[in-house]
């Protein structure tokens, strides 16, 4: 079995933004696939965005993705966590 593919990797982001982006945004970083704002301070320009993907090379493209949006200032990453998937059960 590859322990690759039983590898699921979550990352929490506090993204720092231009607040008058957001509109423009918020929707482009909701397309990137397994994204979440579970929080956003428009007033502050911060926003938290977690992450997911099967591969840490992927979750890094993701993360890069975020830094190269327009009206993204900052991107700090605040938790990483791997998980291993399909864990059989008795």
């Amino acid at each position: 079995m590859n322990t690759l593919n039983n590898q699921w990797h979550v990352s929490g982001l506090v993204v720092q933004a231009r607040p008058e982006k957001f509109p423009q945004l918020l929707p482009r970083l909701l397309a990137i696939p397994d994204s979440e704002i579970p929080a956003q301070d428009r007033a502050q320009g911060k926003l938290v965005v977690v992450l997911q993907a099967a591969h840490s090379n992927a979750l890094l493209e993701k993360i890069e993705s975020v830094r190269n949006l327009d009206g993204v200032l900052a991107v700090s990453l605040v938790y990483h966590q791997q998980d291993e998937q399909g864990e059989v059960t008795p």
